[in-house]
């Protein structure tokens, strides 16, 4: 072969060797994205192309169809390294589970009887007991570890530092009677009731940390590709969700709430890998807007940190956690493989447990839009039967509005697949998809906004400080932390997340208490064993009304079962939004011991309403008014939340517009009331915790006889 053109003379080998690498180096191709991007669309659909399709490949990309046939024999032979490593993995993990199966079987074998002599096997191996013993005693070192640092990041200070802690062991329903109450009424809390089956509660007591989700063994290439293009279809799917109107959503003649059109999005977004339908799979779907007080970079920021999301959503998301990032550029788009459980505040609700994928992308300049959209392992067969819940594309999209507001529009639309019917008392609230759809979430979301914004604000306008008792604005934001605190605590215990297990109780007048128990050893809350008990009601009384009588001071010795018909002052407010409703209260009850005091926190909004309390003594107040770290201050809260039950009034004007007001003017029917306490028990013998049962199931019947008579609702 000639190297040479056109002037002819002579070339040595070594210009021969030149003009042939340079020659090789012009003859090298890189493919362009759009080739690539065509060419990975065509390997999705037709791994093995026969020559008239590659022909076709070959006009449309300008490539010769010898480079279309090499780069599908390349992209097959990558394809089948990737999935051999997968395969390598999978076997690996089996080779683990063998070993770790080994293990198991030699340590039983020791423990094996002779049959002739009655005694142990001879030839017993000393290095599995040697070898167990050293892994216990790592683990226990890291542990310990632990432990100390996360006690250092909370107390400021090494834990080898600390001086030794004598035990308290004087419940903090026992400080509530001793100041609120005199004897004549400790003594009818008391009063005797049936013995009680605690072999329930005693085998449910567990531990107050979460525990940790099911983690997948490995993700591989393939498996972030496929997320990757799970998520963009899901976005895809959500902004027409937000931005599209009739045919896909209908105004419901009702309240005017948005309704999905479900042959509609059927015919837009055929699934044809969908679940099978069942009789027990039912779909919610529902669309709302709303202003927030809060710029658009700084709800993605907290939309995508799973511990910021819980503290903005405290009453909806009990647990939260990223499993894995797939993907963190912002301006491209961030992807997070996360799990969550969902609540609503009552224990006759379950929990709704999600693996999902969330995806946040900027769709133009001060536009944002995050979507989840739930995420199956196919290859890992116990993961399926303990979910019963599954999102579809839902999320939100945020627009940036003037003065640090946003536009936020939400989707939400999942399916749920009952095995056993709600509670009759909530059944209206979940079918109407109010307990928990996009209303729902901007309703908690304005409202939390707004805290935060209050909490930000460094002057002390929003301060009623009759007793100069909070003189600076750092005491003020102390005082907040501490109040949002409690009230994730309260709102922590009276769900059913975590696996957490109710017992039911028939406590006074046939009242069906709910009772729990766990271990508590987190920091800001007291050291022990944790009793939870609570009860749900039906009252014929609107939300707000139910509200507002808890809210007044003036009326509260009316319900307060230890006040003992006491009076009670307010000795401090402070206004955490708009409605005069939220706010911090503290309290003082009149003829008690003046060493302890009331911490309240109430909040209401569209979607309910809570009212939160918590005995405080007076230094640990004096600690949060002065600006000071709260964090170790222990919080057992009790208190209620307000909820409609969902009874809608189908006559009237409440059908012509969409506008909260009108809608709540719709929802005309009664509330739902639960009234759940905490008390701090010992882990001493049943017999002791039988009598604490029975004391907080006797104070929560009291309760609920002197709401009823207070608001003259029929018993």
């Amino acid at each position: 072969m000639e190297y040479g053109s056109g002037g002819g003379g002579s070339q040595s080998a070594g210009e021969h060797d030149a003009s042939d690498s340079q020659e090789k180096r012009k003859r090298y191709h890189r493919h362009t994205s759009t080739q690539i991007q065509r060419l990975e669309s065509m390997f999705r659909e037709c791994p093995h192309p026969d020559e008239k399709q590659r022909l076709q490949l070959s006009r449309e990309l300008g490539l010769a169809p010898r480079q279309i046939k090499f780069w599908f024999q390349n992209r097959r032979t990558q394809m089948k390294a990737q999935h051999e490593r997968a395969d390598n993995c999978t076997l690996r993990a089996d080779n683990d589970k063998i070993r770790c199966e080994n293990i198991a079987i030699r340590e039983a074998l020791k423990n094996v009887i002779c049959p002739s002599c009655g005694g142990p096997p001879l030839n017993d191996d000393s290095y599995f007991d040697d070898q167990k013993l050293r892994l216990e005693n790592a683990h226990l070192k890291e542990e310990l570890d632990r432990v100390s640092s996360i006690a250092a990041k909370y107390i400021g200070r090494p834990i080898s530092q600390l001086p030794p802690v004598q035990p308290i062991h004087l419940s903090s329903l026992d400080l509530s009677m001793s100041c609120f109450g005199n004897q004549a009424m400790v003594d009818h809390v008391l009063a005797p009731s049936p013995s009680l089956n605690l072999d329930l509660l005693s085998a449910g007591t567990s531990s107050s940390v979460p525990n940790f989700p099911y983690q997948p063994p490995y993700l591989s290439d393939m498996d972030k590709s496929l997320m990757s293009d799970i998520a963009s279809n899901a976005m895809e799917e959500l902004l027409r969700l937000v931005q599209t109107n009739e045919p896909l959503w209908l105004k419901s003649n009702v309240d005017g709430r948005d309704v999905l059109n479900s042959d509609a999005y059927e015919r837009i977004f055929p699934k044809p890998n969908s679940r099978p339908k069942t009789p027990n799979l039912r779909l919610e779907a529902s669309r709302d807007s709303a202003v927030v007080l809060m710029n658009s970079l700084a709800l993605v920021d907290m939309f995508m940190d799973p511990n910021k999301w819980t503290e903005l959503f405290p009453t909806i998301v009990s647990v939260a956690t990223t499993i894995q990032v797939i993907s963190s550029g912002m301006m491209g788009g961030s992807l997070q493989l996360m799990y969550a459980e969902l609540q609503v505040l009552s224990p006759l609700v379950s929990s709704r447990e999600f693996y999902f994928l969330r995806y946040c992308q900027q769709i133009e300049k001060g536009t944002w839009a995050v979507v989840d959209v739930s995420y199956d392992f196919p290859q890992d067969s116990h993961f399926g039967p303990h979910f019963r819940s599954r999102r579809r594309p839902s999320g939100c999209l945020i627009q940036d509005m003037p003065d640090g507001h946003s536009k936020i529009t939400w989707v939400e639309h999942v399916e749920i697949e009952d095995k056993t019917l709600p509670h009759r008392l909530y059944r209206n609230l979940i079918y109407s998809g109010m307990a928990f759809g996009a209303e729902r979430w901007l309703a908690t979301l304005q409202r939390m906004c707004e805290r935060l914004t209050y909490l930000m604000v460094t002057s002390d306008s929003t301060v009623d400080n009759p007793g100069g008792v909070i003189s600076s604005a750092e005491g003020k934001r102390s005082m907040m932390k501490l109040a949002q605190r409690m009230v994730t605590n309260f709102c922590g215990s009276i769900g059913t997340a975590n696996g957490r297990r109710w017992t039911t109780i028939s406590g006074l007048n046939e009242i069906l208490i709910r009772v729990t128990v766990h271990k508590s050893s987190n920091p800001g809350q007291p050291n022990g064993v944790v009793l939870s008990a609570a009860t749900t009601i039906w009252l014929p009384t609107p939300p707000h009304t139910v509200f507002n009588f808890f809210k007044d001071e003036t009326k509260r010795p009316q319900w307060d079962v230890l006040s003992n018909g006491n009076a009670v002052q307010e000795v401090a407010q402070i206004t955490n939004g708009q409605n005069a409703g939220n706010s911090i209260s503290v309290l003082r009850a009149f003829n008690t011991s003046q060493n302890m005091l009331i911490l309240q926190e109430s909040c209401i909004d569209s979607s309910g309403s809570l009212v939160v309390y918590c005995p405080v003594d007076l230094p640990s107040i004096n600690i949060a008014m002065s600006g000071e770290d709260t964090s170790c201050i222990p919080l057992l809260p009790n208190g209620f939340t307000i909820l409609p039950d969902g009874e809608t009034e189908q006559e009237g004007d409440g059908a012509s517009t969409s506008s909260n007001a009108n809608r709540n003017k719709a929802r005309c029917g009664g509330s739902l009331v639960t009234v759940a306490f905490q008390i701090l028990v010992s882990s001493s013998p049943s017999a002791k915790l039988n009598m604490e049962v029975t004391t907080v199931c006797n104070l929560i019947g009291s309760t609920v006889q002197q709401i009823k008579a207070s608001l003259s609702c029929p018993t």
